[in-house]
């Protein structure tokens, strides 16, 4: 049995809870929140012993293997270092960190202390994601010229007021590194390291201090462009989040208000029938076994197997850095107003 221990009982927290509980091996132990009220309905919820202090919790716990971070963006790095100086394994929620340095802060304090630290990107875990990747894989679309990254969703006023920390820059940040970064991974999981950006970000409607909309052309290391669209600021309901990579010999959209669906897909090495039975594979079951219950499975895993987790904490550097780059690119255009 893995012992598992969540620090933040906010939204997020619960789909931790829900994937623990639905693996036989995992068990949640204890959970910590410095909110008596979100920690006493979580606690009901999860039946875990409750804390309203992290050291009391690591100290009164030596049995939890791993600790799920699921507080704030700003608080990542702080929690993290502590924890695994306790010799605790992490899974850290998204993004990993709001800076680079509390990103390679969080790496050397796992490193020096010997555990192992994973990153929630769960879209890597998509039926239709998966799908691509492995077309990619095997050179399906050709030579690429373009891809895209879009995602246009609604987080009104009301989304931001409901906590004085969001959309702030210290403990938050903007539309692509709370929004978009999902998608800002794909690109990198799929096409590779990105060696040049141009970008516009801004603030227009929202009353924050990060970015609510973020535009940006790409150059992949292997010649392949790329183009980046995210908002918070479309109106009334989410519209879309789409990933499309266009080749010589092929292309494929993969879309919907969430990137679970095939929208589109020809490739010369496929004929229309495997098209239509992957199309229909997909529509059968468009979200697969949730992203985070992967995640949990796979920590449990590299435990296991004294291996890397599948998606580490490299890759939420990785994922950091590109949105960071695009802010600092939209920063010196001088068209930024935030």
């Amino acid at each position: 049995m893995i012992h598992f221990a969540i620090v933040g009982c906010g939204h997020i927290a619960y789909k931790h809870a829900e994937a623990i509980r639905e693996i036989d091996s995992a068990q949640i132990s204890a959970v910590c929140d410095t909110n008596p009220a979100t920690l006493d309905k979580f606690v009901e919820l999860t039946g875990a012993r409750g804390y309203l202090n992290l050291e009391e919790m690591l100290g009164s716990e030596p049995d939890v293997d791993v600790v799920c971070i699921c507080t704030p963006s700003g608080l990542h790095a702080r929690l993290a270092v502590t924890i695994a100086r306790a010799g605790k394994h992490l899974i850290i929620e998204k993004p990993l960190a709001l800076t680079l340095e509390d990103a390679d802060r969080i790496q050397e304090a796992a490193k020096a202390a010997g555990v192992k630290a994973a990153v929630v990107h769960p879209n890597r875990y998509r039926p239709a994601i998966l799908r691509l990747k492995q077309a990619l894989e095997r050179g399906a679309f050709g030579k690429l010229s373009h891809v895209n990254a879009t995602v246009r969703w609604n987080r009104g006023q009301a989304y931001y007021d409901q906590a004085p920390w969001r959309g702030t820059q210290a403990m938050d940040g903007g539309v692509l590194m709370n929004q978009a970064i999902h998608s800002l991974d794909l690109l990198q999981w799929l096409f590779g390291e990105v060696e040049q950006i141009k970008a516009m970000v801004d603030t227009r409607v929202r009353r924050i201090e990060a970015e609510d909309v973020a535009v940006a052309t790409l150059r992949f290391e292997d010649g392949t462009l790329g183009l980046v669209e995210a908002a918070t600021t479309v109106y009334e309901k989410n519209l879309e989040e789409t990933i499309s990579v266009f080749g010589e010999d092929g292309y494929a959209v993969i879309g919907g208000v969430t990137a679970n669906w095939i929208k589109h897909w020809k490739s010369a090495s496929m004929s229309d029938p495997d098209i239509a039975a992957l199309i229909e594979e997909i529509e059968n079951d468009p979200y697969g076994q949730p992203g985070h219950r992967h995640i949990i499975e796979d920590m449990i895993g590299a435990i296991r197997d004294d291996r890397e987790p599948a998606v580490t904490v490299e890759d939420g550097r990785r994922a950091v850095k590109l949105v960071l780059d695009i802010v600092n690119e939209g920063q010196l255009t001088g068209l930024q107003t935030i």
